[in-house]
């Protein structure tokens, strides 16, 4: 374990010489290839700034409004029927619209549940094998100019499902 560690320490700046480096064996003009790419990714941003801001609006306002504890609420005959926790199924709705906001519901169940009991372990690991499906959704299809999404959304829906499962066998184990 050590030796990762150790290791993990220098993968990134081995990483970027590697790059510099055979861009210029390659004789690639490697800053100007940066400045281009640097370009390209500003006005990408700059495109999908609304959709950022409007998912993040929507997730603040339905968690101060108390929605998702209504939302969590409603679906715990579910919950409970497949032994998932009620607690969670607010952190697994908004995992699916803003991880960063779902950190922010994480720490909470940390501080209220510990990060060490059933329910931290499960919100840890559903943390990692969930995607944020509607953010990568609207922020990637956008930027790619995507207009029919074919069966996306009910592949990942079906993929989040999954992972929250497996977080339940995970955490048990």
């Amino acid at each position: 374990m050590g030796f990762l560690v150790y290791i993990s320490d220098y993968i990134m700046p081995l990483l970027f010489f590697y790059v510099i480096g055979f861009g210029l064996l390659m004789k690639i003009p490697v800053y100007d290839e940066f400045v281009k790419g640097a370009k390209k990714g500003l006005s990408t941003v700059v495109s999908i700034l609304p959709t950022l801001v409007g998912l993040m609006m929507g997730v603040g306002i339905l968690r101060a409004s108390g929605a998702l504890d209504a939302f969590g609420n409603l679906l715990r005959p579910a919950a409970e029927f497949f032994h998932f926790p009620v607690e969670l199924v607010p952190l697994s709705v908004v995992k699916m619209f803003s991880s960063s906001a779902a950190t922010g519901l994480l720490l909470d169940i940390y501080q209220k549940y510990g990060t060490d009991s059933f329910i931290g372990r499960i919100a840890s690991i559903s943390m990692s094998c969930t995607e944020t499906i509607f953010y990568t959704m609207s922020v990637y299809f956008i930027a790619a100019k995507v207009s029919k999404t074919r069966w996306t959304l009910p592949g990942a829906l079906i993929a989040t499902v999954s992972g929250l499962a497996a977080s339940v066998v995970l955490a048990a184990w």
